[in-house]
């Protein structure tokens, strides 16, 4: 399995806070069956993007791991104006391994109105946007189909594993539930954070998908898919979704906001 999504760097962000953990967190992929990890360091106002500190730090851990574990780099990009700016300027500057692939971060709270010309803007230049973990924004959650229009525009869905088996909540796994049968998703990541509240499991959410949806459709999430985007080549032919236009969507029942995450 490839993990495209992966805090593994260490001291740079709300990730791992040092090489120690870095190294156990890598062991733990390693045994999960990961064979590729992307270190994703967040680049937002809070945590400043600095590309020489972070081939550094990955250099160190590839160092210490031999060729056990294969190490890219990519960045956790939030949509903000000044980074998209920077980014359209330095298309390889933030994205995966230096190609077309780009992680993509909504806010928490609220989707800006412009992203649409964003991301069409960011297709032009070449780069391919990945939107990392719809199942857990606030408002995603609530209007999933909102998806459509950029899956349409050519971008991709990255859904959190742990979303999956439920560990972010009912909420989310709802969601993430939800565009799976739609074949919405097109590549599943830890999001690992840590060692041990966000490990970088996988497995447990392969098993998942295969039991419900078959080995091909686990394989291509996890491992084909992946792939192509650590090595920047363009993905295989991908499943045909369902309800991609408007009208066609049956969305998952709305409840109250606590309830999303497991709340009553």
């Amino acid at each position: 399995m490839i993990d495209v999504h992966h805090h593994l760097l260490y001291a740079l962000d709300d990730g791992s806070p040092d090489l120690e953990t870095s190294l156990q967190m890598a062991e733990i992929a390693i045994e999960d069956g990961i064979t590729h990890v992307v270190c994703t360091p967040h680049a937002n106002s809070e945590y400043r993007f600095l590309p020489e500190v972070n081939a550094e730090r990955l250099a160190c851990l590839q160092r210490n791991l031999g060729d056990r574990l294969t190490l890219g780099l990519g960045c956790d990009f939030h949509l903000s104006y000044d980074n998209i700016e920077d980014a359209l300027a330095h298309t390889t500057r933030y994205t995966i391994n230096g190609k077309k692939y780009l992680l993509v971060e909504f806010p928490d709270f609220g989707i800006p109105q412009n992203i649409s010309a964003s991301f069409y803007e960011m297709s032009v230049a070449g780069i391919v946007p990945i939107l990392t973990h719809p199942e857990r924004n606030l408002t995603l959650m609530q209007k999933p189909e909102k998806l459509a229009e950029w899956i349409r525009m050519g971008c991709l869905v990255q859904v959190t594993a742990g979303s999956l088996m439920g560990h972010f909540g009912k909420g989310p796994q709802r969601i993430a539930q939800q565009l799976l049968d739609w074949r919405w998703i097109h590549v599943l990541a830890t999001d690992a954070h840590n060692a041990t509240s966000r490990p970088p499991v996988m497995s447990e959410a392969y098993h998942y998908i295969a039991k419900k949806h078959g080995e091909e459709t686990a394989q291509l999430l996890c491992i084909h898919n992946p792939r192509a985007i650590f090595y920047g080549e363009a993905l295989q032919e991908q499943p045909t979704p369902d309800n991609m236009y408007e009208g066609e969507v049956s969305a998952p029942r709305r409840r109250g906001l606590l309830s999303m995450f497991g709340w009553k």
